[in-house]
């Protein structure tokens, strides 16, 4: 298959800018894989579709708020998205740079009168930084950094965004982009799930710049995908495990939750646990070994996302729920509804 075929038409005004006025509110698309239908619903309804044992797996990642500002030796202001390195090196941070303008060597970057960073091995608008003060990072994140909103959201971060633009599961630092699916979820919700039965548990994918790095070749086979650290613990395969034994199913909460099931997989759909990076690229036509069902957001055509749900769901499926998607003015990308595959 070749890129432009997973392409699809998308008036800007579809573009999600904000979240809903509250959690919980978006949309739910509905796709029945055996079937071939597509209903329309709340995403508070999601709880209608499952059944008592079914299994949700949600990224309990937390997005760091890692745009940061600074200014050049010069004068000049420059913005860098720091990505945390969590291969165990703690002396710097890997950053993607902009504003930088033409430069050789090393550039010398202030925070605040207490922080300032070397930014070195720049290239193709990424490099190194390491920090003056690497104990003082923490909380200046905490005090001036900015939470790092997807780039077709066109406007600056806003203190909602600390909260809205977060799992309400979030747990473990470390990502510089939500896991969007499980922005839907409200603590209500979740409740209400577990009260009827159907379980839930959890991984982390710590997401990285692959999340929104177009694929520039057109044969698709040939993008690779930046890896991002994953960790699944005994207790998540274990029940996993046990759902597939009861004929259970199970339901990812996002791709990257998506992704890394698949990866920690053995052709049986055994669950391995365990930390690794992961560079797991999916695309048709993929044979799921894990997943059974898969909770996600509406995704930018030509992208890696898209091509993921066209291989569980079928790219001649998933386009025409797209372009109904639009026709019924569903809101799209991170702060958008959602769709479900069954």
């Amino acid at each position: 298959m070749r890129l432009e075929e997973f392409d699809y038409d998308l008036p800007k005004s579809l573009i999600a800018q904000y979240p809903t006025p509250q959690r919980g509110e978006s949309r739910l698309m509905v796709l029945d894989r055996h079937q071939g239908t597509i209903t329309h619903h709340s995403f508070k309804n999601l709880i209608e579709f499952l059944t008592p044992g079914d299994l949700l797996v949600m990224n309990n990642s937390r997005v760091l708020p890692v745009r940061v500002i600074g200014k050049k030796e010069t004068g000049g202001r420059i913005e860098l998205l720091l990505i945390p390195s969590w291969n165990g090196t703690k002396g710097y941070w890997e950053a993607l740079v902009k504003n930088l303008g033409k430069t050789k060597g090393k550039v010398c970057i202030h925070f605040d009168s207490n922080l300032m960073g070397e930014l070195t091995e720049i290239k193709n608008g990424r490099g190194k930084i390491t920090f003056s003060d690497g104990t003082l990072v923490e909380s200046f994140l905490k005090k001036a950094g900015h939470i790092p909103l997807p780039p077709y959201i066109k406007r600056d971060d806003e203190p909602l965004d600390r909260e809205r633009y977060q799992t309400v599961f979030a747990e473990k630092d470390g990502s510089i982009a939500a896991p969007t699916a499980g922005l839907h979820f409200t603590h209500l919700l979740l409740q209400g799930l577990r009260e009827k039965g159907i379980k839930s548990t959890f991984l982390t994918l710590h997401i990285g710049p692959s999340t929104f790095t177009p694929i520039k070749t057109e044969e698709i086979d040939k993008h690779q995908i930046e890896p991002e650290w994953v960790e699944i613990s005994e207790e998540t395969a274990t029940k996993i495990t046990k759902a597939k034994q009861l004929g259970k199913r199970v339901i990812a909460v996002g791709t990257t939750a998506t992704r890394a099931l698949e990866a920690f997989s053995n052709e049986e759909g055994q669950i391995q646990p365990g930390q690794k990076q992961v560079s797991l690229f999916i695309y048709p036509p993929y044979r799921f070994k894990v997943v059974d069902g898969l909770i996600t957001n509406f995704h930018l055509p030509k992208s890696t996302l898209i091509l993921l749900v066209s291989a569980f769901a079928g790219r001649d499926f998933i386009l025409k729920a797209y372009r109904e998607a639009v026709r019924e003015k569903y809101r799209f990308y991170s702060y958008g509804d959602a769709m479900f595959i069954m």
